[in-house]
């Protein structure tokens, strides 16, 4: 097990571990048809870095990540056993067949429409429920833990927990575009108490989406139990101008400045 990450039930102030999205490596090179620059290359480059996870998202136009990548990056990551393979998506479209062929480490299933742009929301619940409920307990039989997509809505906490999950990832969007306003206190005060109400009821978090070099600190700091977070368009933004293993490194460096002192 990596120990920097923190297992289900284990204490809230372990050291959130970093999972590097490599979707935009994926978009870069289909623009030409040249395989570059590699997925699989830059993965274990963030790897070598010190990432502790690599994550997914293959849509099923498969406009950046493809069913290649995926099966690419499973045979990576066994060479990497301290590191964990995230594959997230919407589990009503291509994602169940992907988890039941690599069985990663982690399914995070995101409620994205077919054409969307990218996840803009997590999920409804009471109203997504039934449907989540036997694809959750079948990701669990095939030994792949569940995180699910979520806005910080405190009051949806116990229903995902009664749904069996295993985690959620709390969906940072609001969080980044507040980031230096005046909202900034309000927003991650609701972060905080989603996170609270979350470890209240059993389940791990994860977060993401916009989290950056700038904005990662005072998140991790303020919003507790904290156990991975998925980085990967400002990620691979910084990689243009720093290198993948400097950037990892200086996101690595954002996190634990959010646990010093």
């Amino acid at each position: 097990m990596n120990p920097l990450i923190a297992p289900e039930g284990a204490r809230h102030d372990a050291r959130c571990a970093l999972s590097v999205n490599v979707n935009k490596v994926a978009l870069l090179r289909n623009t030409r048809h040249l395989g570059i620059p590699s997925v699989t290359r830059a993965a274990q480059l963030c790897l070598e870095a010190g990432a502790q996870g690599i994550t997914v998202h293959p849509r099923p136009d498969a406009r950046h990540i493809r069913a290649d990548d995926v099966r690419e990056l499973a045979a990576l990551m066994k060479a990497w056993p301290q590191a964990e393979y995230n594959i997230e998506g919407n589990p009503t479209q291509n994602l169940m067949d992907f988890i039941r062929e690599v069985r990663p480490h982690q399914a995070t299933f995101v409620p994205d429409s077919e054409d969307q742009f990218t996840s803009d929301h997590g999920w409804q619940l009471p109203a997504d429920a039934e449907r989540l409920r036997p694809l959750i307990a079948e990701c669990q039989s095939l030994g792949v833990r569940v995180s699910l997509f979520m806005d910080p809505l405190p009051e949806a906490m116990p229903q995902v927990a009664a749904l069996g999950a295993d985690r959620i990832e709390l969906y940072t969007e609001r969080w980044a575009s507040a980031y230096g306003t005046p909202d900034e206190d309000a927003v991650l005060a609701r972060f905080a108490d989603t996170a609270r109400a979350a470890l209240a009821h059993g389940l791990a978090i994860n977060a993401g989406h916009d989290l950056n070099r700038d904005n990662l600190t005072r998140f991790l700091r303020e919003v507790p139990g904290v156990a991975e977070v998925s980085i990967g368009h400002a990620l691979i933004a910084d990689a243009l101008e720093l290198g993948y293993g400097e950037t990892v490194r200086d996101y690595q460096r954002c996190i634990q400045r959010a646990y010093a002192g």
